[in-house]
């Protein structure tokens, strides 16, 4: 739980925008837990007076690993638990590492890959009545979606809709991420949660 000081600084609607610095000491760190992570070194302590107070407060992000434009790897996470700057390099290390849908990143791929934050807002249940109304209830291209279907669970970042545009498509996706059927959005009453992030990249 979010203490009320650090609830304000988390601002889960993100009012408060991250400036231009804080957005380059996010993918600095990223860089260089990344590097370091596939190097085998462990990550020095966090220097608290080098850093922001919206970067010390507690914060959920996902970090996103490509090589060319193709995804190599992604991991998050969807509420907050600890400082936004540890969270990113925390999962810029997962990503490379952790992610069961790619082998680790070896030290040779390092110069090809690009980083990209999302950091998000508080996730939000969307109350719907059947299938067609929830349809109607996401917004493409702003929304990061969550299902969960008892302890399964999965995410797509708002990003995703760039590649599937069609809502019941990419509810049919994440789905079948979460390791149902594809229409499982359709059969039976999931709980959703949506979602938004600020993304920047390198």
């Amino acid at each position: 739980m979010l203490d009320s000081r650090q609830s304000e600084l988390y601002d889960d609607g993100m009012n408060e925008k991250l400036t231009g610095d804080e957005k380059q000491t996010l993918l600095q760190l990223a860089r260089q837990a990344l590097e370091s992570g596939v190097r085998g070194k462990s990550l020095p302590p966090l220097d608290p007076a080098s850093l922001t107070p919206i970067l010390l407060a507690q914060g959920a992000a996902f970090v996103t690993l490509t090589v060319h434009g193709d995804l190599r790897g992604c991991i998050g996470a969807l509420e907050p638990y600890q400082p936004l700057a540890e969270d990113v390099r925390e999962h810029a290390v997962a990503a490379a590492l952790e992610d069961y849908r790619f082998r680790p990143v070896q030290e040779k791929e390092l110069v090809k890959i690009e980083i990209e934050i999302s950091r998000l807002t508080l996730p939000v249940a969307v109350n719907y009545t059947d299938p067609e109304d929830l349809l109607t209830r996401l917004h493409p291209g702003v929304d990061g979606v969550i299902l969960k279907d008892g302890f399964r669970r999965a995410t797509f970042l708002p990003q995703v809709w760039d590649k599937i545009p069609a809502p019941a498509e990419f509810l049919a996706n994440l789905c079948y991420k979460m390791g149902a059927a594809p229409d499982t959005w359709r059969e039976k009453h999931l709980d959703v949660l949506v979602y938004q992030v600020e993304e920047f990249h390198e």
